[in-house]
């Protein structure tokens, strides 16, 4: 019989190529151990829900309110919810055409891209177009729809951090693009240097690669690192010496840790540089309601802004979205409630910023519990994390422990975290799924974990690492940067 049409073999090949370790070889292990009874600590993605945090009252009142808009009707309705989530929930329902259940226009409801324009105002200091801001099924979906309308083929190629987030490489094979890596340096706290990014642009020339855009991560996943005002402003004069469009991943602002650089956007420096700068590169900048003190992972909900897109090319990427109707309502009103939520005075403000407070203190204990345990091991070094959501910790592998990797056929971070997952159920991601430079070793957890089980889990992953090193510790030395 012919071979048919979804047989493996006849697959389009970019498909093929994609990799996405994050839900890759460890993810599946995790499951396989998990059906068999054993107990797994999913530390593989940002999901924060998943790991116990609570969500935010507030927002969960309003949505609930809007998903069941009798209830606004039931007299007894203000003994069960607050007056200005009832409030709340009326303003967003009266911007939809039929509720939640109904579809809304493909860039997304017209009053929620004001209020994003509005905290886009707020947060930088400069007017925001809300014709401009389209609002997506995540985060995700945001970058794969503008790096589908940037990515020509084969030819074109994107510069991206490595180690980075591996949806970006996944969506460059999948669209058949180039993906041009630049190198952060770990010994600088993952900083970036122009002069890499320079020589990476000029090795891609030179194989024949029209360099098109630059993806900056900042805060930084995997890496943590947030970007000074400095450095923002040196990447933008490097895409204006270019001509590269720059596509900003801000996912992760509200996740700040420290107090030395705190979170500043790219359109903020780009409109601080003041013309030509200002006025001549492309950016687009993304934002989603899964992270921060939110974690609404699975809402879907998300943003993007562009700036100094033409009109031409703004229709073109809004007819793209049209094919998909509508994203997710429920999540367009989540967005809104993040960009706009309880202010001074009201009756739920007390509480959301308790309770908002409450999960970033406890992110940054975290966040300190986590590094100090990783620096406590045997051949294993850790910067903090700055922001985000996670740690990415160096492991200095002894070589017959690469050795024994290469015999059962893993790479060798993949071989550590495999063991690793099977002696405490910690499922991590290896830092191959992230990229990462020659001969050196990490892997990526998140910072997620109740703060109560955290010491926990730190001693058992260091309790494994310690036996693992004294294992095949040959004492002639280690695999080192």
């Amino acid at each position: 019989m012919a071979p048919k049409a979804l047989d493996y073999e006849l697959l389009n090949e970019n498909v093929k190529k994609v990799q996405y370790a994050v839900r890759g070889e460890l993810y599946l292990r995790a499951s396989e151990l998990q059906k068999e009874g054993k107990r797994i600590i999913f530390t593989n993605v940002g999901n924060p829900h998943a790991l116990g945090q609570k969500p935010l009252s507030f927002p969960r009142q309003v949505v609930a309110l809007c998903q069941a808009p009798f209830l606004l009707d039931d007299p007894n309705v203000g003994l069960l919810f607050p007056a200005d989530a009832i409030a709340k929930a009326k303003h967003y329902l009266a911007m939809t055409a039929g509720g939640l259940g109904a579809y809304s226009d493909s860039r997304g409801l017209p009053g929620i891209r004001k209020e994003v324009a509005e905290f886009i105002r707020r947060r930088d200091g400069y007017p925001s177009d809300p014709e401009l801001i389209f609002l997506t099924d995540g985060a995700s979906k945001g970058v794969m729809q503008i790096l589908n309308t940037i990515i020509r083929g084969a030819g074109d190629g994107v510069l991206v951090p490595v180690p980075q987030y591996p949806l970006y490489s996944a969506t460059i094979s999948l669209l058949g693009g180039s993906l041009v890596p630049y190198f952060l340096e770990e010994t600088a706290n993952w900083g970036l240097d122009v002069n890499d990014l320079r020589q990476s642009v000029a090795e891609a020339r030179s194989k024949g690669i029209t360099v098109r855009a630059m993806v900056i991560i900042n805060p930084g996943n995997p890496t943590g690192q947030c970007l000074s005002e400095a450095n923002l402003k040196e990447i933008l004069r490097f895409c204006y010496q270019e001509n590269l469009a720059l596509l900003g991943d801000e996912v992760y602002q509200q996740n700040i840790y420290q107090d030395e650089r705190p979170f500043i956007s790219a359109r903020k420096v780009l409109m601080d540089l003041g013309p030509p700068i200002s006025k001549e590169i492309q950016l687009v900048s993304f934002h989603t309601v899964s992270k921060g003190y939110w974690g609404e992972c699975g809402q879907r909900g998300g943003y993007f802004e562009m700036t100094n897109i033409p009109p031409e090319t703004v229709d073109e990427i809004y007819k793209i979205s049209s094919i998909s109707l509508s994203p997710n309502v429920p999540a367009q009103i989540f967005m809104g409630l993040m960009v706009n939520p309880p202010k001074p005075g009201d009756i739920s403000y007390d509480q959301y910023i308790r309770e908002s407070k409450g999960i970033l203190e406890s992110l940054k204990r975290r966040a300190r519990i986590m590094t100090d345990g990783f620096n406590s091991c045997r051949n294993v070094v850790c910067n903090f994390t700055e922001g985000a959501m996670y740690s990415f910790p160096q492991i200095r592998l002894p070589p017959l422990a690469i050795e024994a990797a290469k015999k059962a056929g893993k790479v060798p971070d993949v071989f550590y975290c495999l063991k690793l997952l099977e002696a405490t159920g910690i499922s991590t991601v290896p830092g191959s799924g992230f990229g990462q430079k020659e001969g050196v070793f990490h892997l990526r957890t998140t910072i997620l974990p109740a703060e109560e089980d955290m010491p926990a889990i730190m001693s058992s992953f260091k309790k494994f690492n310690d036996e693992f090193m004294e294992q095949y510790d040959d004492y002639r030395g280690y695999s080192r940067m």
